[in-house]
């Protein structure tokens, strides 16, 4: 493959499909972060009380009780034993997400997400350097920690200090220490560790992913032979050290992204200018073009 002028993540992206076209997933994944945080946001703000409660627990339109697993699993490590309606809240909501995908959480309705997108943007703008990354099963050490702080306090630990719970605290009762936690998680991912939060330290994060290791919902590689080394898939992907199992793999090799820390993003979708990746289904494992070994230019570039 002849050498090519480095053009900016997304770039090519966008002369071959448009700019709605190359941020198609980011823009819904905004619009569905900003669509569950109204839900809460009505009924503090304007009196609309179609959802009672926040992410950790509530009750929609007086009827549907969902609660986060991870919660109810706190108040089991402490010793209370959970109503049924949180029982019946917390069940629903693993149902979902085994079947989607657990960090879809993570991408599509966190609201957290935004604050660390935004602090791995300015990182790349100021061009900081990398930082300290710590090993990937730290979340998986945090995740057990809270589990025992739980149990041997007797308390729902996580919650107290939760960003996630924080932030629509402080949205609804102003400035404070809520605010304190978000800018630390903000100033983290900026300063200390490149997508830090999510990817190494956040407990929630950690356990939607042991959720949806065998979920249905996957992205596909499967046009990987037409893959022409532009990395910009790499550039985009807050896990990207799941991307070359499906992309890079040897013929035969699935083309499958199966890992559990894949949040279905989307955005590999989206920056790839020759529509390598889509979404599909775990039992798709087709390679709809013939894989081509390396170095075989004889039908386009090698992956």
């Amino acid at each position: 493959m002849s050498a090519k002028t480095r053009l900016p993540v997304g770039q090519e992206a966008i002369e071959h499909k448009g700019w709605l076209g190359a941020h198609r997933f980011l823009i819904l994944r905004r619009l569905s972060q900003a669509f569950f945080l109204a839900l809460f946001m009505l009924g503090p703000w304007f009196g609309l009380w179609w959802v009672v409660g926040t992410l950790a627990g509530s009750r929609t339109f007086d009827v549907l009780p969902l609660t986060d697993p991870l919660v109810l699993l706190q108040s089991l490590a402490a010793g209370h034993l959970p109503e049924l309606t949180a029982l019946i809240g917390a069940i629903i909501v693993l149902a979902v997400y085994a079947l989607i995908g657990g960090r879809v959480y993570c991408s599509w309705v966190c609201p957290i997400n935004p604050i660390t997108d935004a602090a791995h943007w300015l990182h790349d703008r100021l061009g900081i350097q990398k930082g300290w990354q710590p090993n990937r099963n730290t979340r998986l050490w945090v995740l057990g920690t809270v589990l025992a702080v739980s149990a041997l306090t007797g308390t729902i630990a996580w919650e107290v200090v939760n960003p996630i719970t924080l932030l629509h605290r402080g949205l609804i009762f102003g400035m404070g220490f809520a605010w304190t936690i978000v800018a630390l998680v903000f100033f983290f991912d900026l300063f200390v560790s490149r997508r830090g939060w999510c990817s190494h330290i956040c407990p929630v994060g950690a356990f939607y992913g042991l959720v949806g290791t065998k979920s249905i919902l996957r992205i596909t590689a499967a046009e990987r032979a037409r893959c022409d080394d532009c990395m910009d898939c790499y550039a985009v992907c807050p896990e990207n050290h799941i991307i070359s199992p499906a992309l890079k793999g040897k013929p035969g090799d699935t083309p499958l992204i199966l890992s559990p820390d894949c949040t279905n993003c989307g955005r590999c979708i989206d920056v790839c200018s020759v529509d390598v990746f889509a979404f599909t289904h775990r039992f798709d494992d087709r390679v709809k073009n013939i894989d081509k070994p390396a170095g075989d230019l004889s039908t386009g570039p090698a992956i």
